[in-house]
C-alpha cells in the first residue's frame, strides 16, 4: 500500500494544520488520493442555532470531524472515509478493531494511488501501541505527532469596577507547557514503539511549539518544528457569535470572518478602555454603554487599534442615533448583541478555539503557507511517494510552480494595488510563502480598504508613484534610457508618476524582481514600458507570449499568443526555442511541433513553406530539440492519430510545445481550450524579457492573479541564476 500513517502522540498537537498540509501535499502529487480516519469521533448533538453548550471532551471529537469536512470541502479526493466511532470501538476486541480498519483501508486504496491514513491519536483501545500495529499491518511508512506545548495568548480583560486592567487574566486558559526534553522523549520512545512493531518511522512533526523551541529529538529520521500561529487557532467573530448566541445587528457579513486574536471586556472608563484597545480584540462591553462603543470604532477609523468586532451584552442595543453614528464611522466593524451578562459571555468563550474551516480560505491558506514554511515538503513526498504519477493535472502543475516560487522567494511588485482583486490576491500570496509583495497606489485609500475586507497586508510595502522619493530617482534614469528619443527629465518625472513605468522601473533597479499587472488596464499601458526600459534577453530577437495549458495528460505550452500578427520563418524558429527554454524552466520536457494546415511533406502553399523552412532554421540553431513540422494540431495532440500519421515521430502525439503559424490561430486554439472541459489555461506569460514582467487579462480572477505571481517568480528566478 502507497501512502503515510499520520500517527498523533495525544491531544493538543494541532493535527487538523498537519493533515491539511500533508493532503496538499500528496493530492498535487498522484492523481487519485484517499484519505482515512481510522477513529472518526462522534459529533457533539446538534442544539437550536446558535446554542451553546459548555465545553466537554465531546468538543475535541467535534474537531477531529471538521477536519475530514475540510478536507473533503476542499479537495475532489478519490474518497474520504471516517472508520470506526469510539464507542463501537470500545465494544468489540482489539484485533477484530485491527481487522477490520485494516480492511477498511485496502478498500479503500483499490480506489487510489496513495492514501494517508489519519491514527486515533490513542483514541483506540490500545492506544498509540494499537496505530503502531495498524501501521505495521498496513506497510505504509509513519509520521510521529506530537504537540509542542505552546500556551494560548492570554486575553485582556478591563474590569468594570476597579477600572484597571488585569494583565494576564486569560479568557483561553492556557495549555500546559512542555520542556523541549519532555517532547524529545515522548518522540524517542514513540519512535522505538513504532519500530519495534516493525514500522517504518520516515519523519517526526511537533505542532504548535514555543517560539524558538531548541529541540534536538536525538532520532535518525528528519524532526520539524512548526512553532504556534495564535491567528490559526482563533475563532472568527462568526463562531463567537454562535457560542454567547449573540445576533448580528450592525456591519458587513465578511466582517464575521475575522479573527479574534483577544478579548477586551470593557467595563472601565473610556480613556483605560482605548489604552488598551488592540489589534483583533473583540470588545465585550454591556449594550448600553454607547461611549464604549463610539471609541472603539472611533480608534479603528483613527488607526490607533482595530478591535475584530464589539459584543453588547445585557441584551441593550443603542440608540438608533448612536447606530447610525458608529455606521458612519466604521462600517465594516461587526456589532453583535446578546441577551447574556459579561460574566456568562466570558465563560461561554473560555477555551474557544476557531480551528480551520472550508469557508475560511483565508486561514486555509495560512495554514497551508506556515506548514511549507517549516516542513520540508519536498524530501517528505520522497518517502511517501515511491512512484509519482506521470499525469500531470492542473492541479499538480499549479503545485510545482508555487512550491518553486516558495523554495527561493522573489519580490513582485503589482501596480493596481488600489484593485480590491489585487489586494485579496496579495493576502493570499503573502499566506501562502509564494512571493513578497509591493502594491502601488495611494497608502490612504489602500490601507483602510484592506482593513475592510479583512486582510492581512501588514508586511506588504505600499508606494505611492506620485509622492515616492524613488519618483526623481528612477525619473533621472529613464531619461538617460531615452535620451535619444528626446525624452527630457521633466517629461520623465511625470511619466513615472503612471504605476506601470514606475513598477518597471522597480524591475529594471532591482528595487524587486518582477511585475504583474494588467487587470484593471490594457495590455499596451503593462508591455510597452517593459519594452522600453527593460527590453528583450540577450540573444532573443523578440519577445513573444506563451499560454499553459493543463490538458488530460500533459501541460503543453502554446506560441506565440498575441505579439507576432504573423511571424517569418526566422521569427518562429525564435519563438520555438524560446518557448522550449521557458518549457524546461517549468519542468516540461519540450517537443516541439511547427503546425501548419497539414502534416508532413506533401503539403504545399499556405503557410507550410513558411514553417517548414522555420522547422529547419529550429534544427540548425537548437539541433539537441525534438522537433517536428509542418504538422497539424490534432496529430501533435492525439496519440493515436499519431499512430497513422507520421508514424514513428518523436514528436506526434507526445508534443509539449506548439507553435502556431499566426496570431489569430493561436488565439482560437487558446480559447478552445480554455472553453474544454478539465482543461486549465494559465497566461498569456511573457517570455524573452531580461526580467519578467506579465500582463493579465481584464478579468483576471483572484485565483489567476496569484497563479500570475507565482510563474513571475519562477521566471524571476531563473534570471537570478
Amino acid at each position: 500500500m502507497r501512502g503515510i500513517f499520520v500517527a498523533g502522540l495525544g491531544r493538543g498537537d494541532g493535527h487538523g494544520l498537519v493533515e491539511l498540509g500533508l493532503t496538499e501535499l500528496l493530492s498535487r502529487r498522484v492523481e487519485r488520493l484517499g484519505v482515512y480516519r481510522t477513529i472518526a469521533r462522534e459529533e457533539r448533538a446538534a442544539g437550536p442555532p446558535g446554542a451553546y453548550a459548555p465545553r466537554d471532551e465531546r468538543d475535541a471529537d467535534r474537531e477531529l470531524d471538521a477536519g475530514l469536512e475540510l478536507i473533503r470541502g476542499r479537495y475532489r479526493l478519490s474518497r474520504v472515509v471516517g472508520g470506526i466511532s469510539p464507542a463501537e470501538a470500545a465494544r468489540i476486541g482489539e484485533d477484530e478493531l485491527l481487522t477490520r480498519l485494516a480492511d477498511g483501508c485496502e478498500a479503500v486504496v483499490d480506489e487510489c494511488d496513495a492514501l494517508l491514513v489519519f491514527g486515533g491519536h490513542g483514541a483506540g483501545p490500545g492506544g498509540l501501541g494499537f496505530d503502531a500495529r495498524l501501521a505495521a499491518k498496513l506497510g505504509v511508512p509513519v509520521v510521529l505527532l506530537a504537540g509542542g506545548g505552546a500556551a494560548a495568548p492570554p486575553g485582556r480583560v478591563v474590569e468594570r469596577d476597579k477600572a484597571v486592567v488585569k494583565a494576564g487574566a486569560a479568557v483561553r486558559p492556557a495549555r500546559t507547557g512542555r520542556t523541549a526534553e519532555e517532547i524529545a522523549a515522548e518522540l524517542r520512545a514513540a519512535y522505538t514503539l513504532f519500530s519495534d512493531a516493525g514500522c517504518t518511522v520516515i519523519a517526526a512533526i511537533v505542532n504548535r511549539a514555543r517560539p524558538n523551541l531548541a529541540l534536538d529529538a536525538g532520532l535518525p529520521v528528519p524532526c520539524y518544528v512548526i512553532p504556534e500561529k495564535p491567528a490559526l487557532a482563533a475563532p472568527t467573530v462568526r463562531q463567537v457569535a454562535a457560542a454567547a448566541r449573540a445576533a448580528h445587528i450592525q456591519g458587513d457579513d465578511d466582517g464575521l470572518q475575522r479573527d479574534v486574536l483577544g478579548f477586551v471586556f470593557g467595563g472601565a472608563t473610556l480613556s483605560v478602555f482605548l489604552e488598551h484597545l488592540t489589534d483583533g480584540a473583540l470588545v465585550i462591553t454591556p449594550g448600553d454603554r454607547a461611549d464604549v462603543l463610539l471609541g472603539a470604532m472611533a480608534a479603528d477609523m483613527a488607526g490607533t487599534a482595530q478591535p475584530a468586532g464589539v459584543m453588547l451584552t445585557l441584551g441593550e442595543r443603542p440608540s438608533e442615533t448612536v447606530r447610525t453614528i458608529t455606521a458612519k464611522l466604521a462600517p465594516q466593524i461587526p456589532v453583535l448583541s446578546t441577551a447574556a451578562d459579561s460574566f456568562s459571555v466570558a465563560s461561554m468563550l473560555s477555551g474557544l478555539e476557531g480551528g480551520i474551516t472550508p469557508e475560511d480560505h483565508r486561514k486555509v491558506e495560512s495554514a497551508l503557507g506556515h506548514f511549507s514554511a517549516h516542513v520540508d515538503a519536498a524530501a517528505l513526498a520522497g518517502h511517501i511517494e515511491p512512484t509519482r504519477s506521470e499525469r500531470v493535472t492542473s492541479r499538480i502543475f499549479e503545485h510545482l510552480i508555487v512550491q518553486r516560487a516558495v523554495a527561493d522567494r522573489r519580490h513582485i511588485v503589482l501596480p493596481e494595488g488600489e484593485d480590491e482583486r489585487v489586494q485579496r490576491a496579495a493576502d493570499i500570496v503573502l499566506r501562502r510563502g509564494i512571493a513578497d509583495v509591493t502594491l502601488l497606489g495611494r497608502p490612504d485609500v489602500i490601507r483602510p480598504r484592506v482593513h475592510a475586507l479583512g486582510l492581512d497586508l501588514h508586511d506588504v510595502r505600499v508606494l505611492d508613484p506620485l509622492t515616492s522619493p524613488l519618483r526623481d530617482t528612477f525619473a533621472e534614469r529613464y531619461a538617460l534610457l531615452r535620451e535619444h528619443r528626446g525624452m527630457t527629465p521633466r517629461r520623465a518625472r511625470d511619466i513615472m508618476g503612471d504605476p506601470n513605468f514606475f513598477g518597471t522601473m522597480m524591475v529594471h533597479a532591482g528595487v524587486v524582481h518582477g511585475m504583474v499587472s494588467g487587470a484593471a488596464g490594457t495590455t499596451a499601458a503593462t508591455i510597452l514600458p517593459a519594452f522600453q526600459v527593460i527590453k528583450t534577453a540577450p540573444g532573443t530577437p523578440a519577445a513573444s507570449a506563451v499560454v499553459f495549458a493543463c490538458l488530460a495528460d500533459r501541460v503543453v505550452l502554446f506560441a506565440d499568443c498575441g505579439m507576432h500578427a504573423m511571424p517569418g520563418a526566422s521569427e518562429l524558429a525564435d519563438i520555438a526555442i524560446c518557448t522550449a527554454r521557458t518549457a524546461k524552466l517549468f519542468g516540461v520536457e519540450p517537443r516541439v511541433a511547427m503546425l501548419s494546415y497539414s502534416s508532413g511533406p506533401a503539403g504545399a502553399g499556405g503557410d507550410m513553406e513558411r514553417v517548414r523552412e522555420a522547422t529547419e532554421l529550429v534544427r540548425s540553431r537548437a539541433p539537441e530539440l525534438p522537433v517536428e513540422g509542418p504538422m497539424r494540431y490534432d496529430t501533435a495532440i492525439d496519440g493515436a492519430r499519431a499512430g497513422r500519421d507520421p508514424e514513428g515521430s518523436p514528436v506526434a502525439g507526445r508534443a509539449t510545445v506548439l507553435v502556431f503559424p499566426d496570431a489569430e490561430i493561436a488565439a482560437s486554439a487558446c480559447r478552445a481550450v480554455r472553453g474544454a472541459p478539465g482543461t486549465v489555461a494559465y497566461g498569456p506569460v511573457l517570455q524573452g524579457l531580461r526580467q519578467p514582467v506579465n500582463d493579465l487579462d481584464r478579468d483576471a480572477t483572484v485565483g489567476d492573479i496569484v497563479d500570475m505571481v507565482a510563474i513571475t517568480a519562477v521566471q524571476a528566478q531563473a534570471v537570478a541564476l
